[in-house]
């Protein structure tokens, strides 16, 4: 079964992000899910033909992650972006899970910020441990390096360039802002429940 590329074309429009910057980061995002079933294919030939220790196999299986993850981050990011802003919900689940980690919303979201600021490319993730309750903002320096296991990704941010650059150029401090006035805190909410 192939991977079908999703469409986020709701979100053009979004205020503080551009169509040209939206579009090119969605054909990112459409790359990385053809990439993945591509190399999924040639794996399985790869199999069929008993290949495993080939060093096209080795190659092919350590991409994998990076392209799956790649296709899945996006779809996250996307996801947690919305054009009409509301507010959290002061008795939300997700607000009793920061306040027991961060001891507040503006600790969190000061930890957050300062996290996606930092220099570098990457990707943000609040994580929920589901077996203790926990979250933790973590920094991701590669698709497919330095996840928490067994972790669901509850909030979600591209912070490499191509997420900002064409609008904001190096100003990514003026980006998190804009992230931050489009989360789409339902989705977040209900990201915790499944």
């Amino acid at each position: 079964m192939k991977y079908e590329i999703k469409n986020f074309d709701n979100l053009l429009g979004l205020p503080g992000l551009s169509e040209n910057l939206l579009k090119n980061h969605f054909s990112l995002y459409q790359g990385y899910v053809n990439n993945f079933n591509k190399l999924n294919d040639l794996l399985v030939e790869l199999e069929k033909a008993d290949k495993f220790a080939s060093p096209e196999y080795a190659e092919m299986n350590r991409r994998f992650g990076w392209e799956f993850n790649g296709m899945k981050l996006h779809e996250l990011y996307f996801e947690n972006l919305t054009k009409t802003y509301l507010p959290l919900e002061e008795n939300s689940e997700f607000l009793k899970l920061i306040n027991l980690e961060f001891r507040s919303f503006d600790a969190f979201q000061k930890d957050f910020k300062a996290m996606a600021a930092m220099r570098g490319i990457g990707w943000v993730v609040l994580y929920l441990d589901p077996k203790t309750k926990r979250v933790f903002n973590v920094w991701i320096n590669e698709h497919d390096v330095g996840h928490f296991a067994g972790c669901i990704p509850l909030l979600v941010m591209d912070v490499f360039e191509h997420a900002y650059i064409t609008d904001y150029g190096i100003k990514k401090a003026e980006y998190i802002e804009t992230f931050f006035k489009s989360i789409d805190w339902q989705i977040v909410e209900n990201r915790i429940k499944n």
